[in-house]
């Protein structure tokens, strides 16, 4: 052997040496980490939870609309047309480019698919068929249906074939029949109806004869069609957002109205036993409308059943800050009664709930009974406050937005409105939020709602993550770890965190460790579980008076003293009392939502931190 030879062999097991003493160090290291890690840690990629919180805290797409005009960055989600294909879950989204996927209705992947709609789908129509799932979106309002069997991979062929309908098409829905016949319901306007037309399945989905006119708004009989917030103003309503849903033999035809960005935005339905009707107006509507609380508007939404069976409704709900079309997705349960009446319950529709897995008594009642903890409690932080104007597309003085809050101080964390939000001097590590419960409670869940103040974030851009941690505390000296995501990687905002175990606490701290944006803005900090005292009284002295319109009730009671809200319930059966509404503070309500030739049924609650109190007398008018 040569000197090259001995010195090459060497050579060889040197590194081969080193190259294994490495690979166990890695193996050594790798397994330390995972040794260190927390529960919180190890699980908040994937999220295993029995519960959700609205809003649908999915990693929500930066809109573009006024990006060479202003700048104006803001999230939306809205329009959301949701299907089950093959057992999985999909939801489409407008402007979303691309859509979510689930198979629990609790973790929702977004898939960036191989072929779709450069600037996004607008108010996209999906259905199953024959092994696809079909859809229609494209934002001119003048395309072809497209169509594909592995949306994974989202490879989505196109026929080319554009349904070139009088109008074009606007807010479409896709719906096949048990006959395996299509058909397309579309509007969005404040003049032209729902139509309604056939497609030729079998020839590129081309329409087939005529569109059928079937229905508009009537405000002047239908009080919850009024355009504005609370239904108070007077411009004209729009009608827009079909979706069909077929149970038994009957045909329900949800719509959305009356505007997008108000408090008010529901779903209504009217029914009938072919495609084409002749429809009737459901004496029962609204079927899904949530005018108060923390989340408002529950309009232009999808129904769709889950693995077990159960129906959900998905909908849009308002934040109309940046801009008027700034929009959040919510869930909630649906189904039908024994009579056929459709109902979805938006009760507490903003506190926690129980997802499909977890099994209930009844579907239509998955509220946990998880209360709110936060509402109005004081709160410190060691962040200077922003003062600064804000970059917005501010319509207000036209009628078709609210009124900016400018008020950015950190009583806005927790005041219950999602339009206002604490914005920090400062996104760094040292900020934090203490909020003192008052009493010792059990801590359940928390949801953290960030907000987009001056944001410069456009599309999908890598890298959108909300890092933190949650401490709580019994003396506000001692402090414990109760939630860890100082190295998530999620994009979460509006990040609902469900506890393992409750945790004992009068004071919850948010540490801040890492925000995307130039500044950390917090639109709600709130906290969920339960006090250690008595639930409040019911209401005394309940009252309904209908006014001369028809269409509003004035509701009173006494005040509860203990109370944190009301939540009064209607309807138009004594055992069906499926509509709701969450006030918080203050006594009474004007409800504006009836319709003239209907007599109805009316109930009232009151909650707080430990519970829900009996109900009151249910109380009639004709």
């Amino acid at each position: 052997m040569n000197t090259f030879q001995f010195t090459y062999q060497k050579f060889l097991l040197v590194a081969f040496v080193l190259l294994s003493f490495q690979s166990c160090k890695e193996e050594d290291d790798k397994a330390k980490t995972l040794a260190t890690k927390t529960p919180s840690e190890e699980k908040n990629q994937t999220k295993q939870f029995k519960t959700y919180c609205n809003p649908i805290d999915i990693d929500y797409s930066y809109m573009s609309h006024y990006r060479a005009r202003n700048n104006v960055s803001y999230r939306s989600g809205a329009d959301p047309a949701v299907v089950n294909f093959k057992g999985r879950y999909y939801m489409f989204v407008t402007r979303s480019h691309g859509y979510w996927a689930s198979d629990d209705m609790s973790n929702w992947t977004f898939i960036k698919p191989q072929s779709w709609f450069f600037n996004g789908s607008n108010a996209p129509a999906a259905a199953v068929r024959d092994g696809k799932i079909i859809l229609l979106g494209d934002p001119s309002g003048r395309g072809a249906v497209i169509e594909t069997n592995n949306p994974e991979l989202g490879d989505w062929k196109t026929n080319y074939a554009v349904i070139n309908v009088p109008g074009g098409v606007q807010d479409p829905n896709l719906f096949v029949d048990d006959d395996n016949k299509v058909y397309l319901y579309e509007e969005s306007s404040n003049k032209w109806p729902i139509h309604a037309i056939e497609l030729d399945a079998d020839n590129y989905f081309i329409p087939m004869g005529e569109q059928v006119v079937l229905f508009n708004l009537d405000p002047e009989k239908h009080g919850w069609e009024r355009f504005g917030q609370d239904h108070k103003s007077d411009l004209k309503p729009f009608i827009e957002g079909p979706w069909m849903v077929k149970h038994g033999d009957t045909y329900y035809l949800e719509y959305g109205a009356p505007g997008t960005q108000w408090n008010v935005y529901a779903d209504g339905v009217y029914t009938g036993k072919s495609p084409f009707g002749p429809f009737e107006y459901a004496p029962y509507n609204p079927i899904s409308y949530k005018p108060g609380g923390f989340l408002k508007g529950a309009g232009h939404g999808s129904t769709v059943q889950d693995n077990s069976g159960n129906y959900w409704h998905y909908s849009t709900m308002a934040i109309s800050v940046n801009y008027k079309f700034e929009r959040r997705l919510g869930m909630y349960p649906a189904g039908f009664e024994d009579d056929g009446q459709m109902y979805v319950n938006t009760a507490y529709g903003d506190y926690p709930h129980y997802l499909p897995g977890t099994e209930v008594e009844r579907h239509k009642e998955r509220f946990t009974g998880w209360m709110l903890l936060s509402y109005n409690k004081p709160v410190t932080t060691n962040s200077g406050l922003v003062e600064k104007d804000v970059n917005v597309v501010d319509e207000s003085e036209g009628g078709y937005m609210q009124a900016q809050i400018k008020d950015f101080n950190i009583n806005k964390i927790n005041d219950e409105e999602i339009r206002s939000y604490w914005v920090s001097e400062a996104n760094s590590d040292s900020i934090y939020v203490e909020m003192d419960l008052l009493k010792v409670m059990d801590v359940k869940a928390i949801q953290i709602n960030f907000q987009d103040f001056n944001s410069e974030v456009f599309g999908r851009p890598d890298g959108i993550k909300q890092q933190f941690v949650i401490e709580g505390s019994m003396d506000g000296t001692t402090w414990e770890t109760i939630l860890d995501y100082s190295k998530n990687e999620r994009d979460m905002p509006h990040a609902y965190l469900e506890l393992e175990t409750p945790a004992e606490a009068r004071y919850i701290r948010y540490n801040h460790v890492y925000g995307y944006n130039k500044y950390l803005a917090i639109s709600e900090l709130r906290v969920f579980g339960n006090g250690k005292e008595a639930k409040p009284a019911p209401p005394a002295n309940f009252k309904v008076a209908r006014q001369k319109d028809r269409r509003n009730t004035d509701l009173t009671w006494d005040k509860v003293e203990d109370a944190t809200g009301y939540v009064i319930y209607w309807g138009i059966a004594k055992d069906k009392l499926n509509l709701s509404a969450l006030m918080y503070d203050a006594p009474n309500y004007e409800l504006r939502a009836l319709n003239t030739d209907q007599a109805y049924y009316y109930q009232v609650e009151t909650f707080n931190e430990n519970g829900i109190s009996a109900k009151s007398e249910i109380l009639y008018t004709e």
